[in-house]
């Protein structure tokens, strides 16, 4: 998918450096960062009492509806090119195809620590938790984390360097952010960044909206905390069967859960490159600004 790139016209100036890929991801960052600060304000100021729902659940719920609005109201119509991220005739479709396969690959990683004996079922798990589960570790995070890597930092920074660097600097990112997470190591980044940043990536390049990627986050949350009982990214969970890993730490994530284990490395990340290549057999893969607009340049005007 090309940009329908344009030289710059008669804009002022102001315009033309807001409207720099850069400087618009930048201002969409600050616009996150104060939309989820407003709503931490929110719930601490404002003392809802809801059955069931912590400090945490409470802000989770209102910062999933405060970040929405602003990106339907500011964010979308920001840049050159604005463009409605969650906007897609196919969403539903998108969304359930992302949820299934979520699942499905994380059951396959799952499926191979079975076998090879670093994964074991001990019994029954606890189910009371399941719905403050489902907001805090799959909902959230499919909002918050796929609006902000995807929909804001990949989507400027294909505008501007192209989708290798988007694929490269968000995947890196992703992972790094999760060095902030519980028993999170180096090689917990590194997996991070080429099994979720690699497949969240491409499903957002192959799709052009965030329902795709979505998907894939809640239900790969969804699945290795409430249905397998392994960590999530380091955090601890209630899943439906009582479940352990042990072994080696590269097999076993090392406290971090599989998705520091070389085994979900692997089984997401070949997921993860299948749908680039489907992305770019599509023709979805963008070139930097500096190409496009060289091209554009070079190109004969019409008499």
């Amino acid at each position: 998918m090309e940009q329908a790139e344009t030289l710059p016209s008669g804009k002022p100036l102001w315009r033309r450096i807001v409207d720099y890929p850069l400087v618009t991801m930048i201002l969409a960052i600050v616009l996150f960062i104060i939309t989820i600060t407003i709503a931490a304000a929110i719930v601490k100021l404002v003392p809802l009492k809801i059955p069931g729902f912590t400090f945490d659940l409470k802000f989770n719920v209102l910062a999933i509806v405060l970040l929405l609005l602003i990106y339907e109201l500011v964010i979308r119509r920001m840049g050159e090119h604005p463009r409605d991220d969650y906007r897609d005739p196919k969403a539903l479709r998108r969304l359930l195809i992302g949820l299934v396969a979520g699942f499905a690959v994380f059951s396959v990683a799952v499926g191979v620590a079975a076998v090879i004996g670093v994964y074991h079922v001990n019994g029954r798990g606890d189910l009371s938790q399941l719905l403050p589960a489902l907001i805090a570790s799959a909902l959230f995070p499919a909002v918050n984390e796929e609006l902000l890597f995807r929909g804001i930092l990949f989507r400027w920074l294909e505008e501007w360097g192209g989708s290798w660097v988007a694929l490269l600097l968000t995947s890196a990112l992703f992972g790094c952010a999760h060095l902030l997470n519980p028993n999170a190591s180096p090689i917990a980044a590194v997996g991070i960044a080429f099994e979720a940043g690699v497949m969240l990536g491409a499903a957002y390049m192959l799709t052009r909206s965030l329902w795709l990627p979505m998907g894939l986050h809640a239900a790969w949350n969804f699945a290795q905390g409430e249905v397998y009982d392994i960590p999530v990214s380091g955090m601890p969970v209630h899943g439906m069967v009582n479940a352990q890993l042990s072994g080696p730490p590269l097999l076993t994530g090392n406290g971090f859960g599989l998705e520091a284990s070389i085994i979900a490395i692997v089984v997401a990340t070949l997921f993860g490159l299948y749908l680039l290549w489907m992305a770019i057999k599509r023709g979805e893969l963008v070139q930097p600004r500096w190409v496009r607009r060289r091209r554009l340049a070079a190109e004969p005007v019409a008499a």
